[in-house]
């Protein structure tokens, strides 16, 4: 598609190409930043609601992540402000952090945070192909998510995508935008926000931004609103019935994050110790999955230990197996040590019965 450029003579005959209609309105949606700290240096993804960019602190000369919501409507923006006080009251080393957080100069409320550098759990995992790596990492994605629950928090579309993984063993769960967050306030008015939410007395009193509501996130959510992704939404949430989910919810996304890691893991049927955990975690019934994460996690870490796990009942083949792996080592030596007795009863044997004979 291509446009004519605006003007007569000459310049009505010129025309705009794809590419810089794409360019200009690429440009055009860029947030306009001069009022800040920040330099936007290029578009890392973008949703529904709003765009992740890379920028630039100028300030202490670091590149950070900044999200911007699409539009200034007081929904929106409180939508995002919440996001961003729930992030920031989670500090913990499988959380992002958040830096900053106010609002533009047309309205729109943006946060930054530490920028993520490392690739998605479903990438990393098809590159990566060794199970009991790939279960280490979903433990500690586990215990993020743990964390998050001891402070209220459920996350709501748990999935492998919204898992980082860096290149130094980093792993971080991302993008808690409909998280349901039982303790975040938001209270805003007549000032646009510094850090962290804070009303800053220095800027304009007649700002257009203005929220009041003490409500948490889950105000927000109508009924029969379906929050998450399909495939890994417990069927309470598919359902409609965000506001009914609780930890069990995040449960059921670990099981079906587990199963995806099994399916990519090294080759051959995958462990019935470790499908029963997934089975579990994914049950139909809420009652009938674990009930908080950390039960989840041990289970995952019993296996990786090889001792019994609570999901699946083993047979007496099975346990012998089991036991054989986590003592291989020591039963080894055992039967090395008893190989070389046996040897030198056969070859000591026949010399001292000669010597021994009449």
């Amino acid at each position: 598609m291509t446009v004519p450029a605006a003007g007569g003579g000459a310049s009505a005959a010129a025309w705009l190409s794809d590419a810089a209609l794409v360019h200009l309105r690429r440009v055009a949606d860029w947030p306009e930043l001069t009022s800040t700290r920040y330099e936007v240096v290029e578009l890392i993804a973008r949703g529904g609601m709003g765009a992740v960019y890379r920028a630039r602190d100028l300030e202490l000369g670091r590149e950070v992540a900044l999200k911007v919501v699409s539009l200034p409507e007081d929904d929106a923006a409180a939508r995002t402000l919440r996001e961003a006080r729930t992030i920031a009251r989670l500090e913990h080393p499988g959380i992002v952090p958040v830096h900053d957080v106010g609002t533009l100069a047309d309205g729109r409320v943006y946060y930054t945070m530490k920028l993520v550098r490392g690739d998605r759990l479903d990438v990393h995992a098809a590159a990566q192909g060794t199970t009991a790596l790939l279960l280490r990492i979903y433990v500690r994605v586990c215990e993020a998510v743990a964390f998050a629950h001891a402070h209220g928090v459920i996350h709501r579309d748990l999935k492998p995508q919204n898992i980082m993984v860096g290149a130094f063993g980093e792993v971080l769960v991302m993008d808690w935008g409909v998280a349901k967050d039982n303790g975040c306030e938001v209270r805003i008015a007549n000032g646009e926000l510094n850090s962290l939410g804070t009303p800053d007395a220095s800027r304009r009193p007649d700002s257009q931004f203005a929220i009041r509501t003490s409500q948490p996130l889950e105000a927000t959510t109508l009924p029969g609103t379906v929050l998450g992704t399909p495939g890994y939404m417990a069927p309470e949430q598919a359902a409609g019935n965000a506001g009914a989910v609780d930890e069990r919810g995040d449960v059921y996304a670990l099981g079906a994050i587990l199963r995806d890691l099994l399916q990519v893991g090294e080759a051959g049927a995958a462990p019935a110790p470790l499908l029963a955990i997934a089975a579990r975690a994914m049950a139909a019934d809420p009652g009938a999955r674990y009930q908080r994460v950390t039960e989840l996690a041990a289970d995952v870490l019993a296996y990786l230990e090889a001792r019994p796990v609570s999901a699946h009942r083993e047979g007496l083949i099975e346990r012998a197996r089991r036991v054989g792996a986590k003592y291989r080592t020591p039963i080894l030596l055992v039967l090395a040590y008893l190989l070389m007795r046996a040897l030198l009863l056969l070859l000591v044997g026949p010399a001292g019965a000669a010597r021994n004979g009449p």
